[in-house]
Order: structure tokens, then C-alpha cells, then sequence
């Protein structure tokens, strides 16, 4: 356990000052402050995900914040990527020389950083609790059941996943998820949103490493120590936080 800590020191001081901030905002539980964490996280987000799409155009800066801007106004945030993706394709339309790459930022993780607020707007702090918990103890569980017992490969995409590590993490973030959720909604129905956000969340981090892949780089960025960047930190939540929001307007 002394080695391990060791070995990972820096990932783990990193880690519990965003476990330690995060609670400041938790207990806080103020719209405006939720927003403003989350844009900056979603601008350093954007900014990473247009290194691993090279694509390039300061513009579309602007037209991350202006959208980010409207999303505080606007009653449902995730609607608003609608408008977004119209006047990008107007954009490139216009502008032959353009190509449709420039799209890709918007999709992800913009989309994702949409859901995450609408997700605050529609049940508060409760459901953004419960997405945290069900994709670290996702993470967290594959990681130690992997180390463990771990010996089919899950993916070439990311080599070290094991199959086991996977299925293992995803059955502890369902079990513990479902008693978490259960605080907003009947338990088969936390019970089996647990499950789907779990396994999106699986997915989430592995296409994050298909696109650190493609772009031939080891993290997003380097501004969490011993973490990367924030795509790294925040992949399996970019798609977490879709299905539980389809989801919970679905069953809840």
C-alpha cells in the first residue's frame, strides 16, 4: 500500500484537492457557482479538445463562450447545441474553404458540458453527487479488480483495461450507485440508470483514448498534475452525464 501511494502521490494530492473543491461547491449549492466551475473546466476542456482534433480558429473561442454564456439563461442548456451546430454548418456553408472538422469541438465535449448543467438544472447538486459516484467508483473499482484478477484485454484502444477490471467496476458503481440514486428516485429505476451510466462511462474514457491515440499524445493536457488534462479527468462523466440526464427525464 506505502509503494502504491508512492508511486502515485502526486495523482492522489491532485485528486483530493478536486474531491476537496468540489465539496466547497457541493455545500455551496448556488446555480451561478456550479456554472462558473463547470465553464472553466468546459473552456480548458475545449481548448484540449481542439489540440487532439487540430483544428484551429480563434473564433471558435468566442462562440464556446458566448454558448456557454447562453446556456445560464436559457431554461434547458442541452437544447442549445442545436443552434450551435446550425450556425457552424451556416459557417462552413458560407465559407467553402472551411473544412467540417471545426464541428468536432462542439460535439464533444461541448455537448457533454450541456448535459452536466441541464443535469444541476433538472434535480441539483443530488444528481451531479450521484454521477460523480457512480463514475469514480466505476474507475476506481476496474482499476483495483484489474490489478487483482485481471487478464483478458478489453480493448486495444486502451491496452492496460482488462475485461474483468471493466466488469468488476461496473458492477460495484451499480451496487453502490443504486443505494446513492436511490435518494432521488425508486431504487430498481437507480438501479438500472447506475448500470447504463456506469457502462457509458466505461465508454467515455475509452474514446478519450482513441483520441489521444489518433492525435499521438499521452494525455489531453498537462494542467492537473499526475491526472493530464481535464478531458483525462473528466472522460467517463462527458458521457456519463448524457445518459443520466436521458434517463432520468425518462424514468424519474
Amino acid at each position: 500500500m506505502e509503494n502504491l501511494y508512492t508511486e502515485n502521490q502526486t495523482r492522489i494530492k491532485t485528486g483530493l484537492m478536486l474531491i476537496g473543491g468540489f465539496a466547497i461547491v457541493a455545500i455551496i449549492d448556488n446555480l451561478f457557482l456550479t456554472w462558473f466551475v463547470l465553464g472553466v473546466a468546459y473552456m480548458f476542456a475545449f481548448y484540449e479538445a481542439m489540440k487532439l482534433f487540430k483544428v484551429k480558429g480563434d473564433y471558435l473561442y468566442a462562440i464556446a463562450v458566448v454558448l456557454w454564456i447562453l446556456a445560464y439563461f436559457y431554461p434547458n442548456p442541452d437544447d442549445l447545441i442545436f443552434l450551435i451546430l446550425i450556425a457552424i454548418a451556416s459557417i462552413i456553408a458560407y465559407n467553402k474553404s472551411l473544412e467540417f472538422k471545426i464541428i468536432y469541438p462542439f460535439l464533444y465535449p461541448s455537448v457533454s458540458f450541456l448535459f452536466l448543467l441541464e443535469l444541476y438544472n433538472i434535480g441539483g447538486m443530488s444528481l451531479l453527487i450521484w454521477l460523480i459516484a457512480i463514475v469514480a467508483l466505476t474507475d476506481t473499482g476496474a482499476y483495483f479488480v484489474g490489478k487483482s484478477m485481471g487478464q483478458t484485454q478489453f480493448s486495444p484502444t486502451s491496452p492496460k483495461k482488462t475485461l474483468e477490471g471493466v466488469v468488476g467496476g461496473i458492477l460495484i458503481a451499480t451496487v453502490i450507485g443504486s443505494f446513492v440514486g436511490y435518494l432521488s428516485v425508486e431504487f430498481f429505476t437507480a438501479f438500472i440508470i447506475s448500470f447504463f451510466v456506469s457502462l457509458s462511462s466505461v465508454f467515455g474514457d475509452l474514446f478519450e483514448s482513441y483520441l489521444k491515440r489518433e492525435a499521438g499524445v499521452k494525455d489531453s493536457g498537462d494542467i492537473l498534475p499526475g491526472h493530464g488534462g481535464v478531458l483525462d479527468r473528466m472522460d467517463g462523466y462527458l458521457f456519463g452525464s448524457v445518459v443520466l440526464v436521458i434517463l432520468f427525464r425518462s424514468f424519474a
